[in-house]
């Protein structure tokens, strides 16, 4: 449980730090309480795997997944948000087979790693980065596993923005000069999972509940 610990004066800028890195994984989450009016959820489909490892594969992810928005949701007590309403066919792909769904989920979860890798540097509270820390790992293992499957399924991952380096048979682990994880701003998290528009837009088309930026 995340305490009261560290430099309470930040706090209102973490929690919104927390919100922003929560939305790149939190997609297929279900928040459905919290502060702001609750938003439902369109698009998706039941994808049928052939592939057994991939499938349950998915399923612990999915269960991890909701997993952290419970826990986010408990530790950020008032603060956490309603759900906002969310398209999951804002990119027109994921769902008709495996590698469609390999393509979106692993989009989803190297956008959370960086954006829980980029958020690092603004989190002063230590229960918060002690949290973060922790979701960050299980989102890279995620972000590998999935990176392997769409190189084992020649899978070719359309990039997000200048920043996103697809899996390929040259680059299995995306990393910088120093052999670190990639990160994002919150802006630049925000601007694959919502748009430019902070009225809404791509997955969160009426925007987001929560003051994130």
């Amino acid at each position: 449980m995340i305490t009261g610990d560290g430099d309470q004066s930040s706090l209102p800028q973490q929690v919104n730090t927390f919100h922003a890195g929560r939305l790149a994984c939190r997609v297929r989450g279900c928040l459905r309480r919290g502060v702001g009016n609750a938003g439902g959820t369109k698009g998706g489909a039941k994808v049928a795997f052939t592939n057994k490892s991939l499938e349950n594969l998915v399923k612990e992810i999915a269960a991890d997944e909701l997993d952290h928005v419970r826990f986010l949701r408990k530790a950020l007590g008032s603060a956490a948000v309603a759900k906002p309403a969310i398209d999951l066919d804002a990119l027109k792909i994921g769902f008709k087979n495996e590698n469609e769904f390999i393509i979106l989920a692993r989009a989803f979860e190297d956008v959370g790693v960086s954006a829980y890798r980029g958020a690092a540097k603004l989190i002063q509270n230590k229960d918060y980065l002690d949290a973060a820390a922790g979701i960050l790992a299980t989102e890279a293992y995620h972000a590998g596993h999935l990176r392997s499957h769409a190189n084992y399924a020649d899978v070719t991952s359309p990039k997000l923005d200048c920043q996103d380096r697809p899996p390929t048979e040259s680059e299995w682990v995306p990393t910088d000069d120093n052999g670190l994880a990639l990160g994002r701003t919150p802006p630049q998290v925000l601007a694959i999972v919502r748009g430019k528009s902070a009225d809404g837009g791509a997955f969160f088309p009426r925007g987001l509940n929560g003051n994130v930026k």
